[in-house]
Formats: C-alpha cells, structure tokens, sequence
C-alpha cells in the first residue's frame, strides 16, 4: 500500500486532571509520525486545577476548547470531534488522557484502518499497573449474563497477534474514518451525557456496517477504572437514591436500561438482559439483607 500522508485529528475531552493530561500529551508528542499529520484537539471543560494554562505554556501546538464544566464526557468528545471535522482530517481517534501511548500506536491504527475499509480500530488496552493485562477489550453481549461481558482473563500474551474483530470497542482510544462519522453522526450526548456513549456509538457504528477492530501491537496503557462504593456499602436511603433517582450514577436502574436498550444486538435482547440484570441485583440484596441479620444476631448473643 503507498505512503500516502494521513491527516489525524486527536480528541481529548479533560476535566480537572491537570497532571495525569500532562502525562497524555507528553507521551503523545513523542509518538511517530511518519506519513501522518497529526492535529491534537483538547476540549477542556471547565477545569479549575490550571489545566488549559498547562496546557497553553507547555503544549502550544495543542488546540484548546473550553467547555463549563457542563460538557461531561460525550458532548465533549462531540464538541471535539466538531472542531476537529472543520480541519478535514482523514481519521479522528477519540481517546482519554489517563493514558500513555506506545510510539507507534497510532501509524498501527491507521495502517490497520487503511487495510481493512470500513473499519473502526481501536488499540489493544493495557493496565498500567500490571501492564500485560489486558483493559476493556472483547465485550461480548450475554443476554443471560445481564448484557455486556468484559474479559478478565486476556493478556497481552494470549490475543491474536493479527487484528482481530470485536462486538465492540471503549472510547479510551479508538480510530474513526470520517466516512463513518459523515455516516452515522457523532455521539449521543443527551441520553449518555456521562457515561456509556462510548460504547453506544460503537454500537451503532458496527450496525451500520462498519467492522470494529482491535490492533494488537496499538498499545496504551490505561489507568484503572476508579468506582463509586458498592451499593451494599450504602445505607438503604441512599441505595433507594441511587436505583431509581440519581441518573448520573451508573448503578442507576434507568441509566442500566437505556444502556442496554441502545446496544444490545435487539430490543428482545435488551430487556431479557435488563430482567436477568435486575434478577440477579435482587439476589445479591437478598444475601446482604440476610448476611445483615445473622450479623446482628451474632452481636446480641
């Protein structure tokens, strides 16, 4: 295939990790760049912490757009995406900046885009603390399991050592052909505002006819996903709070059924899942209630 130069649009949505977006755009400018013109897009919303004056002194060739601090992560990642499509770019990557990107990641993901037409491509994630285990990566939808399963097993070890097909792929780093952004439009930000419009998007990409794809030798290495407390952990006030009002909580009854109802492979699907999701949320509220009481009774004893 010839080495025609490639214009890539990097897209970054930030808030409040001033240090951790360093450590991003550090790694990112040392990356190869053989036959790509790279433009990297920061959209900033709202951060308090310095972040967009970091990023000005140290980072001048970054482009800058601020948000405030009502953006979250998908309408971020689209006012990116917008400013970037007004560059003309050949591909945009949506990534996050909790990550350190090998030096070649990105001339991988085009290659392997190019190879393969009608192709989203995402890289191959890894833990930075334990950094041959693999992130995020092979979602398969089990109606029986309640939805999508993630791995836990692959290392960097045991996947193909060819691109591979997924049923879907993370937004922490993923290359998007214009064509398929012209396509199928940008993410869905007004009914995942704050998480899961990632995923939804892939989705839709896939049913539109676009393969998702996973590079193996595109590596980044991520930062560990970070968790509310369990909901066990909460008392029962809260928990009632989190199920059936607090929509910006991903434990939220509401925000777990629209998830699977955008995603899912059919709508039957989608709410056998949300059934076996919520069976399987009673049992566990079951067992705690039942492990509360042998606990009490323990204590009067």
């Amino acid at each position: 295939m010839s080495q025609q130069i490639q214009r890539v649009a990097l897209v970054i949505p930030v808030h409040n990790r001033r240090e951790t977006t360093r450590q991003a755009l550090r790694s990112l400018a040392r990356i190869n760049r053989d036959n790509l013109i790279i433009r990297i897009f920061v959209v900033d919303d709202g951060s308090s912490d310095g972040t967009t004056g970091m990023i000005r002194q140290n980072f001048p060739e970054v482009r800058i757009i601020e948000g405030d601090g009502t953006l979250h992560y998908a309408a971020g990642t689209n006012r990116g995406i917008e400013a970037a499509l007004d560059w003309n770019p050949d591909f945009v990557v949506i990534m996050n900046d909790d990550a350190v990107f090998h030096d070649r990641f990105l001339s991988r993901l085009v290659e392997t885009a190019r190879a393969n037409p009608r192709s989203v491509v995402g890289s191959l994630l890894l833990m930075w603390s334990d950094p041959h285990r693999v992130f995020q990566v092979g979602q398969r939808w089990k109606t029986w399991h309640g939805g999508w399963e993630i791995p836990e097993d692959l290392t960097a070890f045991t996947v193909p050592v060819t691109p591979f097909q997924v049923e879907c792929i993370v937004g922490n780093c993923a290359l998007i052909p214009v064509g398929a952004i012209d396509e199928c439009g940008l993410l869905d930000e007004e009914k995942f505002p704050h998480g899961w419009g990632d995923a939804q998007y892939m989705v839709r990409l896939r049913k539109a006819g676009w393969n998702l794809l996973v590079d193996p030798k595109s590596l980044v290495w991520c930062e560990p996903n970070t968790y509310p407390p369990s909901l066990h952990s909460l008392p029962f006030s809260e928990i009632w709070k989190v199920l059936f009002t607090d929509e910006r909580h991903p434990a939220n009854l509401k925000r777990q059924f629209v998830a699977r109802w955008e995603s899912a492979p059919t709508k039957t699907r989608a709410y056998a899942a949300f059934g076996f999701y919520c069976i399987d949320l009673t049992k566990k509220a079951i067992a705690y209630f039942i492990e509360r009481i042998f606990r009490r009774s323990a204590q009067t004893i």
